[in-house]
């Protein structure tokens, strides 16, 4: 689909943010009930790290058939009760009373409501810059998309507050539909790792995850003077530990995993920032001896800081 279809998409969705929510109900010929109810945000925050679109309600027709369609944002679908199936270009759920599905943005999918016992489910739509990272932590990727729950009747309420907060255009309600939906995920990743087997680290993932620890102090830490007796200290292991732990699992030493951690970041100003010296940029990495950045970043990268920021710039020297 087309970014000006996409655009048709999401508007035909998220209605007229001017407009207040809009509530739908019909009887089918076999008397059967159906019901469709959605929310927009009333709050339109662009460029935000997580934006609620809107949330909504269905209780869908026997039968009730989308797609194939794409979206181009993340649209979440929590079964209440009923059932039916729901597919990606990879694989077809079978889903029931508990269940959950991500409808992640630009993917081509499909979903219909059981003959006999069509769903009720909830659903809220959201994007931003840290959305993906939202929905990874509870879990859920592109060829994972779908959550096996037992009945988490908090879980309902928390989408139903979303709809309703919303639709009454409360104080601060995008605030509360972002905490809402973090809650959710939440629970959706403690149900992840109850499916493992044990909500503790398992010992033969303990390794891994000292080793995620150290790198995220280290990605954090780099521009500041940052030694390994101080992870050491602050881990709460030996510095001998980590470092044979660290390259049993990259293969590299912490210390050359920090050196070309902040050579890079280095490279990275280079390029991004042309006003600041070979001095200031060395500094700014935590590397307050120039000459020694100048020499080490020649060793990873086969040319001189000058001479990459002279190619990048394409300017040759006479």
């Amino acid at each position: 689909m087309n970014d000006k279809a996409s655009s048709i998409e999401t508007s035909h969705l998220l209605l007229d943010q001017q407009e207040s929510a809009s509530r739908h109900s019909s009887l089918d010929a076999a008397g059967y009930e159906s019901s469709y109810e959605v929310s927009p945000n009333p709050v339109l925050i662009e460029n935000e790290d997580l934006h609620i679109l809107f949330a909504g309600e269905s209780r869908t027709k026997p039968g009730h058939h989308l797609g194939p369609k794409l979206y181009d944002y993340y649209l979440l679908h929590q079964i209440i009760d009923g059932k039916g199936q729901f597919s990606t270009e990879w694989k077809t759920f079978a889903l029931g009373a508990g269940d959950a599905f991500l409808i992640t943005p630009n993917q081509l999918v499909n979903y219909q409501a059981d003959e006999k016992e069509p769903w009720l489910y909830r659903w809220v739509a959201f994007k931003g810059k840290k959305a993906g990272s939202l929905v990874r932590r509870a879990g859920l990727t592109m060829h994972a998309p779908v959550v096996h729950l037992k009945e988490n009747t908090q879980l309902f309420d928390w989408l139903a507050r979303i709809r309703q907060d919303f639709k009454e255009r409360t104080a601060a309600c995008d605030i509360r539909a972002a905490g809402y939906l973090h809650l959710i995920m939440a629970a959706y990743a403690e149900v992840a790792t109850d499916a493992e087997g044990d909500s503790h680290l398992r010992p033969e993932h303990e390794s891994e995850q000292i080793v995620r620890q150290m790198i995220r102090m280290m990605s954090t830490q780099y521009a500041h003077p940052f030694t390994m007796e101080q992870m050491a200290s602050s881990l709460g292991y030996s510095r001998a530990y980590l470092s044979r732990l660290f390259k049993q699992v990259t293969e590299l030493s912490p210390v050359t995993f920090l050196l070309k951690l902040r050579i890079d970041k280095g490279r990275q100003l280079l390029r991004e920032r042309p006003d600041l010296t070979i001095e200031q940029i060395a500094s700014s990495v935590g590397i307050p001896d120039a000459l020694y950045f100048s020499r080490q970043f020649r060793r990873f990268y086969q040319q001189s800081p000058t001479q990459y920021r002279q190619q990048v710039f394409g300017v040759i020297e006479q």
